[in-house]
């Protein structure tokens, strides 16, 4: 069960009923969440309760799934406690764990962007918190809080530029190997 007060979507345990103290628990809970997040690098605190109250918190549990492949999805997600996995061809034989997602990192960052369908999955190796921002939300700040949009975007593209940088370094290295080895495992 979901429930959208002042602090975005939170989840509700079935049974409980939403008073004012837990919506101010929540609205905390998902502050504290993207202080400690990439996306929070730039923000003042006045730009982060902007943004943190267009932001939904979600709990998984182990084993999870948040996003499934091939499903388009037009949020980025900011892990808060435990750890994502993304996972290709999730509970097939083929399964493959390609990344660990820790606390404070981005995810979903290009299918927020371009719209595209999700190339792998996304499962919760663990009890895990995530935040979730939607397209629709970040670009209805854009007349009231364009700096806000502005300092997401450019979180995003640090966190892309990274993982471009990685990968040109694990391919460098891979290359390496492969002339080292002549080619032989």
């Amino acid at each position: 069960t979901y429930y959208r007060g002042s602090g975005g979507i939170a989840r509700i345990p079935p049974g409980s009923i939403p008073t004012p103290e837990r919506n101010t628990m929540t609205a905390a809970a998902i502050l504290e969440g993207l202080s400690k997040s990439k996306l929070a690098v730039e923000l003042n605190d006045e730009e982060r309760r902007v943004l943190a109250q267009a932001m939904s918190l979600r709990d998984l549990k182990q084993g999870e799934v948040l996003i499934q492949e091939g499903s388009a999805d037009d949020h980025l997600y900011v892990v808060v406690n435990g750890v994502l996995a993304v996972v290709k061809d999730a509970g097939g034989d083929g399964e493959v764990t390609l990344n660990a997602i820790r606390p404070g990192n981005v995810v979903g960052e290009l299918s927020f962007l371009d719209g595209a369908t999700r190339y792998a999955s996304l499962v919760a190796l663990s009890d895990t918190q995530v935040l979730g921002l939607s397209r629709a939300d970040l670009e209805g700040l854009l007349e009231t809080q364009p700096k806000v949009v502005y300092h997401v975007m450019r979180a995003i593209v640090r966190v892309v530029h990274e993982i471009q940088r990685r990968l040109s370094m694990q391919t460098a290295e891979l290359t390496n190997y492969l002339y080292k080895t002549h080619g032989r495992y």
